[in-house]
């Protein structure tokens, strides 16, 4: 599937979760998903395509995850804590104040971009102020990369299509848990991208400044 058409000041790349947690080397969640980055190529494929984009005036949107709690009462009195939520409560993945908290300095936010609201669980719309900035910058269609492949950046395109925007995956710049996520992921992404472009193809067709 692919789309060639994607104007500087209609289109946002969107990259979810970028922080040392996920993305540094000893980070609470870096060996997790190590093998499938290093199978997709996740972190080379950034390497490129961030630069590219900043390049082609296209702008880019920081969609980050809630900061945990460092004294661990985030979800103190909740009373429908999802798998993702009941696990991070020991070891606290982007804590607040702590470098695992921080965006990784490659891929997280450069002046110009946009940081949007932390969402609590998958999807980057919910509860956060994604959909109103992306509509303030007349963005029309959204890029998604980052992490992880069937959470957060699919619960993000899929609310991310049903709400109008054209979704354009790059299953070469995510990374799952393991290989059922990634399977899961490349399963699921046809019945709501309107794009799955590799790293490659996508560079093609950003547009020239």
């Amino acid at each position: 599937m692919t789309d060639a058409a994607y104007q500087a000041d209609r289109t946002a790349l969107l990259i979810v979760d970028p922080y040392n947690d996920f993305m540094s080397e000893g980070g609470k969640l870096y060996e997790a998903i190590k093998p499938t980055a290093d199978q997709s190529g996740l972190f080379d494929n950034l390497r490129q395509i961030i630069p590219a984009v900043r390049a082609s005036g296209v702008k880019v949107f920081i969609v980050p995850h809630h900061h945990a709690d460092p004294h661990g009462h985030d979800y103190d009195g909740w009373q429908h804590l999802n798998m993702f939520m009941e696990q991070g409560r020991g070891y606290k993945a982007f804590e607040a104040g702590s470098w695992g908290g921080e965006f990784h300095p490659e891929f997280g936010p450069q002046p110009g971009d946009v940081v949007v609201k932390e969402h609590w669980s998958q999807n980057g719309f919910a509860n956060t102020d994604l959909d109103f900035l992306l509509k303030q910058h007349g963005i029309q269609k959204v890029v998604l990369v980052g992490l992880v492949a069937n959470s957060c950046i699919e619960a993000t395109g899929r609310y991310a299509m049903e709400i109008g925007y054209h979704v354009t995956l790059i299953p070469d710049a995510t990374a799952a848990f393991n290989e059922e996520g990634m399977a899961a992921a490349k399963t699921n992404a046809p019945f709501y991208a309107h794009a799955i472009l590799s790293t490659e193809e996508f560079l093609k067709v950003l547009p020239k400044q």
